[in-house]
This record gives structure tokens, C-alpha cells and sequence, in this order.
């Protein structure tokens, strides 16, 4: 059981970088900030990838977070896109490797399945369930999906890392009985 945590979620892009951040205490989540970095006031690429690193590391230094929760890029057909997708990630990934800090990836949808039970949802359907769940008013909700996407990730993280873990995958409820026979009531 998890006593005290802080997950820092990330929602890569080169445009709207999303982020989230929430503590853990005594196995409850809640929110402690999110919010979005806009890059499209910057023609230059590489000055875009500067203020994802810079953002990430003052929210490191700021919050203090023990992981970090990265939605990793989904395959489109701009390759162009794609790139600079995954150098975001990279810089942003960089710059929590550069404090020792976990990183975890998980894929959209694993997100979206995490966090709504339908990896096909939509990112209104993922901001409300996210409200629901970390008991968010709706003052403090932002109208860019992109800070809810980074929340996501973070939740996500904690859903994923607080399942019970076991040595290897059972392959018949016979091979459960036989691993766990002091859990079976005859």
C-alpha cells in the first residue's frame, strides 16, 4: 500500500503540452495542479522543445514528484507529426531522468481505459470521469483537454501501480488453487 506519493503526468505535444500532478495519501488520490504549456506562439521548433524542458523541470523542482506518468505517441499517418511528437516526449522524459525520476509510458488508450472503461473514449469523457473521481469543482477544470489528458496519465499511473502484482499469470483457476492453496476454503 502506498503511504505518500506525488505522480506527475505528461501529455506530449509540441503545440499544448498537458500536464497533472497528484498526491497520494494513504492509497487516496487527489489533485494538486494541473495545467497546459502553449508552445504555438513559437515558430521555432527547437525553442519549443527548450520550454517543454524548462516547464517540465520547474514542475519537478516545484512539486517534487516521485514518478512520472508519459502518454507515449500513438502511430498517425504524418510522419512529420509523429517526430516532433516524440522529440516532446523525449525532452520532457529528459528532463525527469536529469532529477532520477521514474518515467513510465502508457498508451492512449490504456489511459482512457484506465481512467473511463472504454479505450475509445472521448477526451470529454475522460475530463468528467477525472472531475467525478478526484472530486474536482468545476472552477478548477480548464478548458484545454490537453491539462486533463496529463491528469489522466498520472491516475492512470496510480490505477496501474497499485494492482496487485503477481509472480507469474495463472493459467487455469486449477493453477490458481494450486498456487494459492492457503486463500482456498475447502
Amino acid at each position: 500500500m502506498i503511504k505518500e506519493k506525488i505522480i506527475l503526468g505528461i501529455d506530449p505535444g509540441t503545440t499544448i503540452m498537458g500536464y497533472g500532478l497528484i498526491k497520494i495519501t494513504d492509497n487516496k488520490p487527489c489533485l494538486l495542479a494541473m495545467g497546459v504549456l502553449v508552445l504555438n506562439k513559437y515558430d521555432d521548433h527547437y525553442l519549443r522543445l527548450r520550454r517543454i524542458f524548462e516547464r517540465t523541470i520547474s514542475l519537478i523542482d516545484e512539486f517534487l514528484p516521485d514518478e512520472l506518468a508519459i502518454e507515449s505517441p500513438f502511430f498517425g499517418k504524418n510522419v512529420q507529426s509523429m517526430l516532433k511528437l516524440g522529440r516532446g516526449q523525449g525532452v520532457a522524459m529528459a528532463a525527469a531522468l536529469s532529477r532520477d525520476i521514474p518515467i513510465f509510458e502508457y498508451a492512449p488508450l490504456k489511459i482512457k481505459m484506465a481512467i473511463t472503461g472504454n479505450g475509445k473514449a472521448a477526451k470529454e469523457q475522460v475530463a468528467y470521469m477525472l472531475q467525478r473521481y478526484l472530486k474536482i469543482p468545476d472552477e478548477n477544470m480548464l478548458p484545454q483537454m490537453d491539462a486533463t489528458d496529463g491528469l489522466a496519465a498520472a491516475l492512470c499511473h496510480f490505477f496501474q501501480s497499485n494492482r496487485p502484482q503477481t509472480d507469474k499469470p495463472y493459467t487455469s483457476w486449477k493453477d490458481f488453487v494450486n498456487k494459492n492453496e492457503k486463500r482456498v476454503k475447502k
